[in-house]
């Protein structure tokens, strides 16, 4: 089994990183404090720390004709997975960055794609793979 990462980031608003992360992504919350909150993401303890100034940075790299914000988290899904998360993330009007398509298409590593930003700024990707053997294809 593959232990869980952990990953903490500056959010502006604890309120509202508690209703995306929460509401919209699904994540279940865990401890917290008045200056950070635990979020459990598909297992993974990603933890969103209060700096009122926090300002997103504006990197990107081109990746399969898409301008690939840097830097960014996010999981790799099972496919059924990402398009139940693709699914809900449309209903509830997210602006993505890079709408859900697949890239890659018809080489090594080939995948199911997608990037939003949180409502500090923070980049998210989620991905899935037909075949978890190509998570790592060259």
């Amino acid at each position: 089994m593959t232990r869980p990462f952990h990953l903490a980031f500056p959010v502006h608003d604890l309120a509202a990183a508690r209703a995306f992360y929460g509401e919209t992504l699904g994540c279940r919350e865990g401890r917290s404090s008045d200056a950070w909150i635990d979020f459990d993401l598909y297992g993974h303890q990603i933890v969103a720390h209060l700096d009122p100034a926090a300002k997103p940075v504006a990197v990107s790299n081109p990746v399969d004709g898409h301008d690939v914000p840097v830097p960014h988290f996010g999981v790799v899904l099972s496919m059924p997975d990402w398009q139940a998360l693709a699914d809900r993330l449309t209903a509830a009007g997210t602006r993505f960055g890079i709408a859900p398509h697949l890239r890659f298409v018809g080489q090594p590593g080939e995948q199911a794609t997608m990037f939003f930003y949180d409502p500090s700024g923070n980049a998210l990707e989620f991905k899935a793979f037909a075949d978890d053997a190509m998570i790592f294809a060259t």
